[in-house]
């Protein structure tokens, strides 16, 4: 082949490349965003309805309200796993809506408790309908996009929920208006008219969302076949099974992953010319030895750990922002209306580090970076002596943990090869990492307004914890990577041939390969 047409081809490569990309994103990441959008709402303007009468007319008192926050997580920490083991089965497009719905059903018929009891269990069921979003949403888009290119992607929808915050307080400032229409309290309407417009976003989403790369009719047949060869080679590694012969051949297209992820663009699916099966992650079967290998992940442990700080950073934050905001003097409409500054920058630089980490291929560098900067929030927040200076720490609170999130979720999807092991480690990473959530809720109580200092400095030891756990994280990963440079995982290949050719398993050998190489 001359060099014009091996050029005139990677030119082809390029625009299919974009061509496909741009497809995805514009059918596949609004309605994300929106849905997102509409969990982080749902989840967090209880906090806006504290400061509009809540606990007044549903009379509560002491630690009532932390309870009902705290219910939620035990609800939806145990969806979350089930949830993405299913999610296969019931196609990502049918079921993400699905649980967006009943959900938005649920935080309709929050605006009509009247007391703690009716409250507690409004909250478990909107944790058992919220569950499984997340994990799922990570999941769906590791099976449409190559490693490298999910951060980002990520990153948008996240962005999501650091604008929800800023949307939620600007919503419930105009919904608080409506206070005694209909009979019913300001506090009431936020929910239900924030809950209808989750089940309107929710329908609308089913409509657009491809249940996977095959079924996905806004591509040509090229584009389609195109799309799958990129997933397929994505990690470099490609397992496959001479139908002929019991035994498997494994088989890797690059020594290189790092460069495989680059040139895969221009490849096929490499298969020997011999007929051969070839397990793909679309046609793998459920085992639960799959299940068990997530469970031994080390960095599943490591990333819940440090993703547990950063979650009660993040939770503490949006469910306690208003309440803080109210104890440094504002009220009412003011207080909604300054729970708002604080997420813009957040937002932009949460956008901005998805971008980079994907160019850079980085994940848990970003992390080690961006948590001092929250630690200093906190730190400033401690050491406060006037209103000004808590409110300037909130800015750095919310600058340094929302960038954290896209990267430590990126994590899992990028290190892990075979659905029903990604989809594991991706579900049991959040559901370790939420109950954070039970110190969240616990962490802030009225008594502390207006300092909160207990409350900043449990939340400031947690965010020291997410550190270590991280660094710990990329240390495994640049000693497992020189390991499997130096060779030191051959023997990787003996296991796995030993399981298929007993029975054991018809997974991909996927992450297992010794050319398989961990993202940081």
């Amino acid at each position: 082949m001359s060099a014009t047409s091996i050029e005139d081809e990677k030119e082809h490569v390029r625009k299919m490349t974009r061509r496909v990309l741009w497809k995805l994103d514009i059918h596949v990441l609004p309605p994300l965003a929106f849905l997102w959008l509409a969990n982080f709402i749902d989840r967090t303007n209880i906090g806006n309805a504290r400061i509009a009468g809540l606990e007044r007319d549903t009379h509560l008192h002491g630690t009532q309200f932390n309870t009902a926050l705290a219910i939620f997580y035990v609800a939806y920490i145990l969806v979350e796993l089930p949830s993405n083991l299913v999610l296969k089965k019931f196609k990502p497009s049918r079921w993400l809506p699905f649980l967006v719905t009943l959900w938005g059903t649920v935080t309709t018929l929050s605006g009509l408790v009247h007391n703690f009891s009716g409250l507690l269990a409004i909250r478990f069921f909107l944790g058992f309908c919220e569950g499984g979003l997340l994990p799922g949403i990570m999941l769906y888009l590791s099976t449409l996009y190559r490693p490298h290119e999910l951060q980002q992607r990520v990153g948008i929808f996240y962005a999501s929920a650091s604008l929800s915050g800023a949307f939620g307080g600007l919503l419930a400032t105009a919904i608080l208006k409506m206070d005694g229409v209909a009979g019913l309290a300001g506090w009431r309407w936020i929910f239900i008219l924030e809950g209808i417009a989750t089940v309107v976003i929710a329908l609308t989403s089913s409509i657009f969302l491809p249940a996977d790369i095959q079924s996905a009719k806004f591509f040509t047949d090229e584009e389609r076949e195109f799309a799958l060869t990129r997933l397929r080679t994505a990690f470099g590694v490609t397992t496959t099974a001479p139908l002929s012969e019991p035994s498997q051949r494994i088989t890797s297209p690059s020594a290189d992953p790092e460069k495989a992820d680059e040139k895969a663009d221009a490849t096929t699916l490499e298969v020997h010319t011999t007929e051969q099966l070839v397990v793909n992650a679309e046609d793998e079967r459920f085992e639960w030895g799959e299940v068990l290998r997530g469970v031994k992940d080390p960095q599943l442990w490591m990333t819940a750990l440090s993703y547990m700080g950063i979650i009660i950073c993040l939770y503490s934050f949006s469910l306690f922002l208003p309440t803080i905001v109210a104890g440094l003097g504002y009220s009412g409409s003011e207080a909604q209306l300054h729970t708002v500054p604080p997420y813009v920058p957040a937002v932009v630089l949460t956008v901005v580090v998805a971008i980079l980490s994907d160019k850079l291929r980085w994940r848990g560098p970003f992390i080690l970076i961006f948590l001092p900067i929250s630690m200093a929030g906190y730190i400033l927040a401690i050491a406060a002596k006037t209103n000004t200076q808590r409110y300037a720490a909130v800015f750095l609170m919310a600058s340094g943990i929302y960038p954290c999130g896209p990267c430590i979720l990126s994590i899992l999807p990028n290190n892990n090869a075979g659905h029903y092991k990604k989809a594991t480690t991706v579900a049991l990473q959040l559901a370790l990492s939420n109950c954070g959530g039970f110190v969240a809720t616990f962490a802030y109580d009225s008594s502390q307004a207006p300092t909160y200092i207990k409350g900043h400095s449990i939340t400031l030891a947690f965010v020291c914890v997410a550190w270590l756990a991280m660094f710990c994280n990329v240390m495994y990963c640049l000693w497992e990577n020189k390991a499997r440079a130096e060779g030191r995982r051959q023997d990787n290949l003996t296991k796995y041939q030993e399981l298929w050719d007993s029975g054991k398993t018809r997974a991909p050998i996927g992450d297992r390969h010794p050319d398989f190489r961990f993202t940081l």
